[in-house]
């Protein structure tokens, strides 16, 4: 197989077109599921769409994750009410934690939530993620935490600003008794957080397994240790090159 040419780096303040947000969250979709980190047809993976009013992307509700397309993802509002004709439901009361993430923090073009058993393992403990690996160590400091408050519905309105204020400036989530939250300025970045928390997560898990003391870096080195990895707008934009050639090769359907 000849090499593909090498990828060229994106300009950070270039806008997506509508169709590029389609393809890159309907990528994001397929890989979720690829790496095993989906919840039958529940949780969701949202986009902001480019230009003015709150208008996002989100999947039809009942499709599994390995059968979206870029042109099955819904538009809704801020409410997560289809803007658009579907034949298939959305589910506005999963979109509740989205909305309230991507409407009032900027960083949030894309949000991703998942309930795997890493990711929901962890968030049952009190310790939360602990730096037991240069993996998990990249997000010291980056991981906010919410209390469990329920099933996060749009009957408890005052949870979203709770949510929100607790997720501040910080790209990773662990909801307790409930899972994780990644977002980012792009599908590749929020995936990028996504796949490594859940990597980290299963990191714990199997250490913790091991029935042995854990050795905990000295917090200097895992303060060191996490400056020493980069973020930006382009946090995140080179494996996604490589996901997305490999989707191409194998599953090429995800753009139509």
């Amino acid at each position: 197989m000849a090499l593909p040419p090498p990828p060229v780096k994106p300009d950070p303040n270039r806008i997506q077109t509508e169709q590029e947000v389609r393809e890159d969250l309907a990528a994001a979709y397929r890989l979720i599921a690829l790496f095993g980190m989906t919840d039958l047809v529940f949780t969701h993976l949202s986009a902001r769409l480019p230009g003015e009013g709150h208008r996002f992307l989100v999947n039809p509700y009942g499709l599994l994750f390995e059968e979206i397309t870029a042109s099955s993802l819904v538009v809704v509002d801020a409410e997560g009410e289809p803007l658009q004709d579907t034949s298939w439901p959305v589910n506005p009361a999963g979109f509740v934690i989205h909305s309230a993430v991507h409407r009032e923090c900027p960083q949030a073009m894309c949000v991703m939530h998942t309930h795997t058993l890493a990711g929901m393992a962890v968030a049952a403990q009190t310790g939360g993620l602990l730096p037991l690996n240069q993996m998990s160590i990249e997000f010291d400091g980056k991981v906010a935490l919410h209390d469990y408050e329920g099933v996060a519905a749009d009957d408890n309105l005052s949870e979203r600003e709770r949510l929100v204020r607790d997720l501040g400036d910080k790209p990773c989530m662990i909801l307790r008794h409930h899972g994780l939250l990644t977002v980012g300025p792009t599908v590749a970045a929020a995936f990028y957080w996504m796949y490594y928390l859940e990597q980290a997560c299963r990191i714990q898990l199997a250490a913790q397994s091991s029935g042995v003391p854990l050795a905990i870096p000295p917090a200097q080195v895992v303060t060191r240790t996490a400056a020493q990895f980069g973020t930006g707008p382009t946090k995140g934009w080179l494996p996604w090159q490589a996901l997305r050639r490999k989707l191409d090769r194998e599953q090429p359907d995800y753009i139509s």
